[in-house]
């Protein structure tokens, strides 16, 4: 089977040399690559379509064809898509369906054969199977990912702060595009259970798709690459990254100290992570504080609570920690390291479970939360958010994985850590319990079977014709001149609906 991967944002290289770089390189490239790849080993020609960039900040992106090594029938196909440079996502939207999907029409055209079918990744790359199903009639499946309605939530949107907010984020666009994807798709992928009922029913999609047509939807959980994140595993540079670790431990905790477990958050500096969250939680608990340091992996900043460095939102993420450590003489008790990739993750997660450590993610909503599993398989136990997908995936029929913890409140999320850093026996049970729920649920294979499933029921089945009406494409997409723009009122009337007149 020939399937193509819809992704224009963020960028793939056979290096992966730029993941959490970026916000758009994250745990979404993470995904679209080992699913690729997984079905890949299983025989199957894969193309991962995505953006070609020009840009001396990024480079390495601008060859048209590439690849991974050992990999001949998984390729990377670059479509130019508005000017050369990089561009973040949520600016990509006037060139979609302009540039993007023209090129890669053009591109099969040119080798005499379209893939069987497509899997749209994001509302962009979603967009895009709506315009080359409308165009070819070639069936699309679409994964979202995340919500743009839970970010607007997540975000507080007002009537009064939404002209702000859509200007930054181009929330009408996107909503509107999400709404076509999962319209029009032939089946919608979710992670869990309560992305499906919770965030595909959302009021912001009323009349797109009914959550409850079980043709419409496929649960099919993300994966983690075990033979990375593995307690047996060894990466090349093990020994050089555990002294990175050690030696940013020396550097920021006192010497006192130095022997005890860590309190290890790895994830996007971003305000829906809620970081400062977990550095109130340890901050107002003196148990806590006794009982561990607390440490922050920050992918490529090295030592951000001294010095200020990223971008502006790292840097007010990172100040308003800096108010806490110093406001509450966490000094000596709060560390960073710089770590980037999956290798060098690991490969810290190995040391820091030797020590008995605990992987904290204590984010506002999370839809799934790929890097507690990635913790977990490693070795380490813990600590989640009950907001979001967490819930169904560290607790299952009265057995529990993983600790949850109301992110909202901090002497719930201390409470949570202490019960694993004060009883050995409980550090031990969770460890176990995590990894072996890993291994049977989360692995990349599991989910590319899965994909696999759900394409060829589709491509097996005819189709009777869409079980939804099918909404109409707004000319913005395929001529993005002002006029044709998508409103602030469209806005307003689908993410508030005739709540907006309350």
């Amino acid at each position: 089977m020939h399937l193509a991967f819809l992704n224009p944002q963020g960028n793939f290289d056979p290096q992966d040399r730029y993941w959490t770089q970026h916000p758009d390189f994250g745990g979404q490239l993470v995904y679209v690559k080992q699913v690729a790849l997984a079905l890949g080993r299983m025989g199957h020609q894969v193309d991962i379509l995505t953006r070609h960039i020009r840009d001396p900040q990024w480079p390495g992106l601008d060859g048209l064809l590439d690849g991974y090594p050992g990999m001949p029938n998984v390729r990377i196909v670059r479509i130019s898509a508005g000017p050369d440079h990089f561009l973040p996502k949520e600016d990509l939207w006037p060139y979609i369906g302009t540039d993007w999907v023209p090129g890669i029409l053009d591109f099969y055209r040119r080798e005499g054969r379209f893939p069987d079918a497509f899997t749209a990744h994001y509302g962009d790359g979603g967009l895009a199977g709506v315009l080359i199903a409308a165009e070819t009639g070639i069936p699309f499946t679409f994964t979202a990912h995340s919500l743009g309605a839970q970010k607007m939530d997540g975000l507080g949107a007002t009537p009064e702060n939404l002209p702000e907010l859509d200007a930054r984020y181009h929330f009408a666009r996107r909503l509107v595009a999400e709404r076509l994807s999962m319209n029009r798709s032939a089946v919608n992928i979710t992670s869990t259970r309560q992305e499906r009922f919770q965030q595909y029913g959302h009021r912001a999609y009323r009349g797109a798709v009914d959550v409850g047509d079980d043709r419409r939807f496929a649960l099919i959980p993300p994966g983690v690459d075990t033979t990375v994140f593995d307690p047996r595993a060894r990466a090349p540079d093990e020994e050089a990254i555990h002294q990175r670790v050690l030696a940013a431990l020396e550097r920021d905790i006192q010497e006192d100290r130095r022997h005890l477990p860590c309190i290890v958050a790895s994830s996007r500096l971003e305000p829906k992570k809620n970081h400062l969250g977990l550095v109130v939680a340890f901050a107002e608990s003196p148990t806590l504080r006794e009982r561990a340091n607390l440490l922050l992996v920050t992918a490529h900043l090295e030592d951000p609570l001294r010095r200020e460095e990223g971008t502006p939102v790292e840097r007010e993420i990172l100040a308003r920690i800096r108010q806490v450590v110093q406001g509450r003489s966490l000094w000596g008790e709060v560390s960073t390291v710089a770590l980037a990739g999956q290798s060098a993750l690991a490969a810290a997660y190995r040391l820091l479970a030797r020590r008995r450590s605990v992987f904290a993610l204590t984010a506002w909503y999370e839809p799934f939360g790929l890097a507690p599993l990635e913790a977990a398989a490693t070795g380490l136990p813990v600590v989640v958010t009950r907001s979001g997908g967490p819930a169904e995936i560290w607790q299952e029929d009265g057995e529990e994985y993983g600790v949850l913890v109301d992110p909202a409140d901090p002497a719930d999320i201390a409470r949570g850590l202490l019960r694993l850093l004060e009883s050995p026996g409980a550090w031990e049970e969770f460890a176990r319990r995590g990894q072996e729920r890993v291994l049977a649920r989360y692995t990349w294979e599991r989910t590319a079977e899965g994909y696999l499933t759900v394409i060829q029921r589709v491509l097996s089945t005819p189709r009777p014709g869409p079980t939804d009406a099918l909404l109409p494409i707004p000319p913005y997409f395929q001529d993005p001149r002002p006029e044709n723009d998508i409103s602030l009122d469209e806005l307003r009337q689908l993410y508030w609906g005739d709540e907006s007149d309350e």
